[in-house]
């Protein structure tokens, strides 16, 4: 049998098993719980944890950077974890991490201890959001994880429109410490006991399988497959570059280009965008293979940026920025679930997802104080203009990608 013919055989099996609905549903909420506790509220919060601790605000992101450097470098082994003991039992343990890390930085009483308990929450992070939660689809039902993984980023998009009001809301009437505390009962309440509901349903599904799991072998021959791991790394590191630097500063950003107060309305648009384009994946987007998926998602984070340099300081320029820009970020988030996926398979996912996060999480550790110094020095036209070329230098990578053999197999 061709490798052709296997892969349509694959999507004729694909289309038939169902995806399971329950458990994307039940990893939707504790997505949209771990992205909001863990990472959006931070930033709400930020200002008052230096206060207590007698640091200037910006030595609070100093410190998020080096707890995303140290999560980042720890990600591989976290992923051996998941491929060993399955991503339902490190989900499960990740919530138990998260809460107890989320109750150290809030009960912390020296600053060290402080940045100690935040690195255990970079690390948690990586247990329980969507490198593990991608993983759990994966081994839960292989060929249909292409759908299970955009079912969920769907819901998941939800985190930042439901968290950013909780946050505030809870902080205008308690400190920074009590609203952590409640998000720990959060992972601890709800996300504890949906994991463990999962890793449950996954051992007793494997238990009682009649028939063996059927893998997902990947689209990539043997002899091109370092190749392609080294060259999707590239491609998904200086994409998640760009989107690093730009969500960090998005409206210092904007109002460093004369928009001034509009700056926030502005970047309101870009949580919306990414809802929207990761539904229209869902829609319409069933032939397009993770591999053209990905070239979408680069083209539209250049072009928004483009757009942006181009045209400031329009207000109309900076509105189709952040829809633009939030699209191509929205697909990003199921490319890096679905490209892995397609081009190495199932086997040993969990181990690549570790490798994949590895690398994207030492970057975001980077790109934040990287595009300060840039806009500092060389100011913020020419800032977004080297980001462009970075945008331009992964759709190359990605090129390079597609010349692979098998490289644009059929959906999985």
């Amino acid at each position: 049998m061709t490798v052709a013919s296997s892969n349509r055989g694959l999507s004729e099996l694909d289309a038939s098993e169902r995806a399971p609905i329950a458990a994307i549903a039940a990893l939707g909420v504790t997505q949209i719980i771990g992205y909001g506790t863990l990472y959006y509220s931070f930033s709400i919060l930020a200002a008052d944890m230096a206060r207590d601790l007698g640091w200037p605000t910006e030595w609070i992101f100093g410190a998020l950077s080096a707890a995303l450097l140290i999560g980042g470098l720890t990600a591989p082994w976290l992923g051996r974890w998941i491929d060993r003991f399955g991503a339902g039992k490190i989900m499960t343990a990740g919530s138990v991490l998260a809460a107890a890390a989320l109750a150290g930085c809030a009960s912390a009483p020296t600053a060290v201890a402080f940045v100690a308990a935040l690195i255990v929450l970079e690390v948690a992070s990586n247990l329980v959001q969507y490198g593990a939660a991608f993983a759990l689809l994966v081994q839960i039902r292989p060929h249909a994880a292409q759908r299970s993984i955009t079912y969920l980023t769907l819901i998941a998009g939800f985190a930042s429109t439901v968290f950013w009001p909780i946050t505030s809301a809870l902080h205008a009437h308690m400190p920074w410490q009590s609203v952590y505390l409640v998000f720990a009962g959060l992972n601890l309440l709800v996300c504890l006991p949906l994991h463990a509901w999962l890793s449950h349903g996954l051992a007793k599904g494997r238990r009682s399988a009649s028939v063996p799991l059927r893998h997902i072998k990947g689209s990539l021959p043997a002899t091109s497959r370092p190749l392609g791991l080294a060259l999707m790394v590239i491609a998904f590191s200086l994409q998640n570059l760009i989107a690093a630097a730009v969500l960090v500063h998005m409206v210092p950003l904007l109002s460093g280009l004369g928009l001034g107060a509009t700056a926030a309305i502005v970047g309101t648009l870009f949580g919306p965008s990414q809802v929207l384009s990761r539904f229209i994946n869902m829609v319409f987007g069933g032939k397009l293979s993770p591999l053209m998926l990905a070239i979408i998602s680069a083209s539209l984070m250049t072009i928004g940026v483009v757009a942006l340099d181009s045209t400031a300081p329009s207000i109309a320029g900076a509105m189709a920025f952040a829809v633009i820009f939030g699209m191509g970020n929205g697909l990003f988030s199921i490319v890096t679930g679905s490209l892995p996926l397609t081009l190495f398979g199932s086997d040993g996912y969990g181990r690549l997802q570790g490798r994949v996060m590895s690398a994207r999480l030492i970057v975001s550790a980077v790109a934040p104080f990287a595009l300060s110094v840039a806009m500092v020095n060389i100011g913020i036209a020419w800032s977004l203009g080297a980001m462009a070329l970075l945008g331009g230098a992964a759709l190359i990578v990605l090129a390079a990608i597609s010349r692979l053999p098998n490289a644009r197999g059929d959906r999985v």
